[in-house]
């Protein structure tokens, strides 16, 4: 150490080491208080394919347990495990736990993507909870899919004949079904299942191959990437 330089004693580097820690602890009380105060609402707890429901009101007020939950009456027909469930808590930064009696919990979510969040029950698989509204608008997006469409070219002409379903493929898919007398190209890719995807139409095929659609202006649904001559399917 160079001379007329004082160097750091003990008890200010010690002060230096605990300042981030310090610092810290603020961020993750408020993070865990802005999540409480997020989740506080009605939610839908479900399968990924939402064969089963069940809704949820998660309160701010506290109890010996945890803060205060209701499940609808339902819930324990619909998903056995429920009926363990009696408060709700934020565990770490961002843990949204179903918890029983004594604070254990019977199922731990973390968000997946906004306002949706995702748990696992060992030997049961995998749970959405979803912000209720959000989860009801998708399901009257479903219902407005099912049924017939034609897809055709830019020009006009139809090309095939498609029927979207509500039965259930594979998690998350649903069957489709083509019609007699496709063109090749409609009929080389044969999808077998469809579903929603964050804004999109998928439509898959038996080998894995995917195709997406978006909806347009004129209430079309457009496949992506564009291009000169565009695939469109339109509502029969």
């Amino acid at each position: 150490m160079s001379a007329g330089r004082p160097g750091i004693g003990l008890p200010a580097l010690v002060a230096l080491l605990v300042l981030p820690v310090s610092l810290a602890s603020p961020a993750w009380s408020q993070d865990s208080a802005a999540l409480k105060k997020e989740m506080v609402g009605q939610w839908e707890l479900s399968t990924t394919e939402r064969s089963k429901t069940c809704v949820v009101t998660l309160k701010g007020d506290a109890t010996p347990q945890g803060l205060k939950l209701e499940l609808e009456s339902g819930c324990a027909a619909a998903l056995p495990f429920t009926r363990d469930i009696t408060a709700w808590n934020v565990r770490g930064l961002d843990i949204v736990r179903l918890q029983d009696a004594a604070g254990q919990p019977v199922i731990d979510f973390t968000e997946v993507e906004s306002g949706i969040f995702e748990g696992l029950r060992q030997g049961e698989g995998i749970y959405i909870l979803q912000n209720l509204a959000a989860a009801r608008s998708l399901a009257k997006s479903m219902d407005q899919m099912i049924g017939d469409w034609s897809m055709v070219r830019g020009n006009g002409v139809a090309i095939c004949g498609l029927t979207l379903t509500n039965t259930e493929a594979s998690p998350d898919n649903f069957q489709v079904f083509l019609k007699p007398k496709c063109d090749p190209a409609i009929a080389a890719f044969a999808p077998t299942q469809w579903r929603l995807d964050r804004g999109q139409m998928i439509l898959m095929s038996a080998k894995g191959d995917t195709w997406q659609f978006e909806a347009d202006d004129n209430a079309q649904w457009r496949r992506v990437p564009d291009s000169a001559d565009p695939l469109i399917m339109l509502r029969q």
